[in-house]
């Protein structure tokens, strides 16, 4: 959306609006101007057109606008659109639904099963509504959906200021924050949907329609909830979000290297036993390798010599190699981000959370999969929880419900070169099986799955997101999208009575 459109739209929420009437849209559109008058759940709306930057089969950047980031999975769709402000997303809402066709939501194309794409249907891309509006003054920022995590703490570093988002710079900011969305500040700061005070999305109306939804706790404080963490894909499309957020001039970040895993008894049951209850300023990952145990940490605000002193009971074991640079957050997290095109092509993921500190047995299993693993960028990835403001849901509730974890982990395989389609396939069923044989041995010792990091092969992957919030979250789906319309391979349900 253009700025114009956003103050429009500030100024409407402020005097109590819900739905609105985007400025500039014409008599007969696809949108509707509020909740009350306009068509019924019956109604239909006029003919829609496709609108944005549409790119489709025969279009010469078709390849690349169909790819994701996880090139295992490869769809091909009958037209992606680009949008350029909300019309756009709400034209095309509207013309998937009058011409029954499949649709997919998708912002950094980082889904990893594949589900932001769909073959013979239309791709709904966010990616390119990057608007920001940061207003140091009230510690407020609304940035539209196409942000990707870099981009937004690039943006927020200019004013000394952040906001929990995960470690990878190029994942949609959007998508990660409506799944939950955490990483190094997330003990300091809270997860990064517990900070989503606001978001402007797009709805289905009627019987073939759309129209757009100002969301914040007054207005749809419930549609808020569901957003904080079941919010991708499931309830509409967001366009835009608006987060609080926290001073943070400076970190201290810490890289410690073990060689080799002699010492990943001694480097893990430090780490789970002390990290998870350090000093919340303080947040953790733990990475094994198939030939290396890799320690990272952030401590806001900190010192070399306060980041040494609470990471000491870990950096004690062994001798490792460590780092610690003094920056600003944005260049900190600049500093460590990998190309894409320097990445495997194909990843596979298993996620789990764990209550309690992994015994003896559990941490030999990590051991015994690592020196057998499928290729040289496997690996085993933890993020610390335990005590922190992550512990603390925030005003209005939120729907991700793993906040007293001690720590979340997945087992990872990466594999194949990028731009080469059949270099991976004789490790595929290999590092599949991998996975799959190493998620189920750490079964006894784990609890719980992120739903940004979706286990396919799950049997009750409902609770396993969500837990107890399952059916709030399917009655939730019933008020918004009754007709089911966004629903792909574990997307919620709406109640039935």
């Amino acid at each position: 959306m253009r700025d114009l459109s956003r103050r429009d739209l500030l100024k409407a929420t402020a005097v109590g609006a819900g739905a609105v009437a985007l400025p500039g849209m014409i008599a007969g559109s696809s949108a509707i101007a509020a909740d009350g008058p306009g068509p019924s759940f019956g109604d239909k709306f006029p003919p829609a057109e496709l609108t944005g930057r549409i790119v489709r089969p025969q279009s010469p950047d078709y390849a690349d606008a169909s790819i994701g980031w996880d090139e295992l999975f490869v769809h091909y769709p009958l037209v992606i659109v680009f949008a350029q402000e909300t019309r756009d997303v709400v034209n095309a809402l509207t013309w998937a639904r009058q011409n029954d066709v499949a649709l997919r939501v998708r912002s950094g194309r980082h889904s990893l099963e594949g589900w932001s794409n769909v073959d013979n249907g239309i791709v709904i891309d966010v990616s390119e509504l990057k608007d920001t509006h940061i207003d140091a003054a009230s510690r407020t920022a609304r940035v539209g959906a196409g942000l990707n995590q870099s981009e937004a703490i690039t943006a927020l570093g200019e004013y000394d200021l952040a906001a929990t988002t995960g470690t990878e710079g190029t994942v949609g900011l959007s998508g990660a924050t409506l799944g939950g969305g955490f990483g190094f500040l997330t003990r300091y700061l809270g997860m990064a949907c517990d900070n989503l005070i606001g978001a402007e999305i797009v709805v289905a109306a009627g019987a073939d329609g759309a129209k757009v939804l100002e969301v914040d706790p007054w207005h749809h404080p419930d549609l808020l909830w569901a957003l904080r963490g079941a919010g991708n894909g499931n309830f509409g499309i967001v366009t835009s979000l608006t987060y609080k957020v926290a001073p943070l001039k400076s970190v201290a970040y810490v890289q410690a290297t073990w060689e080799g895993l002699d010492d990943l008894h001694g480097v893990f049951d430090s780490w789970q036993r002390s990290a998870p209850f350090a000093d919340p300023r303080l947040g953790s990952q733990l990475e094994v390798h198939p030939t290396e145990i890799l320690l990272f940490g952030v401590l806001a605000e900190g010192s070399e010599a306060e980041a040494r002193k609470l990471l000491a009971p870990i950096l004690s074991v062994g001798n490792p190699t460590v780092t610690v640079q003094i920056g600003g957050w944005s260049e900190t997290y600049a500093g460590f981000q990998i190309p894409t095109e320097n990445e495997p092509a194909n990843w596979k993921f298993f996620s789990q959370f764990t209550r309690e500190p992994l015994p003896k047995k559990a941490i030999s299993i990590i051991r015994a999969f690592m020196e057998d693993s499928p290729s040289p960028d496997s690996n085993f990835f933890t993020q610390a929880f335990g005590t922190g403001a992550q512990r603390q849901e925030p005003f209005g509730g939120a729907a991700f419900p793993h906040r007293d974890a001690l720590f979340y982990s997945e087992p990872g395989a990466g594999w194949g070169t990028r731009g080469e389609p059949d270099s991976g396939d004789a490790i595929t069923p290999i590092a599949q099986t991998w996975i799959a044989e190493f998620s189920q041995a750490l079964r006894p010792y784990v609890d719980g799955a992120y739903v940004n990091v979706p286990n396919i092969g799950m049997a009750e992957w409902e609770t396993a997101y969500w837990g107890r919030n399952f059916e709030r979250l399917r009655k939730i789906k019933a008020m918004y999208d009754p007709r089911n319309v966004f629903q792909y391979e574990q997307s919620i349900p709406p109640a039935t009575h």
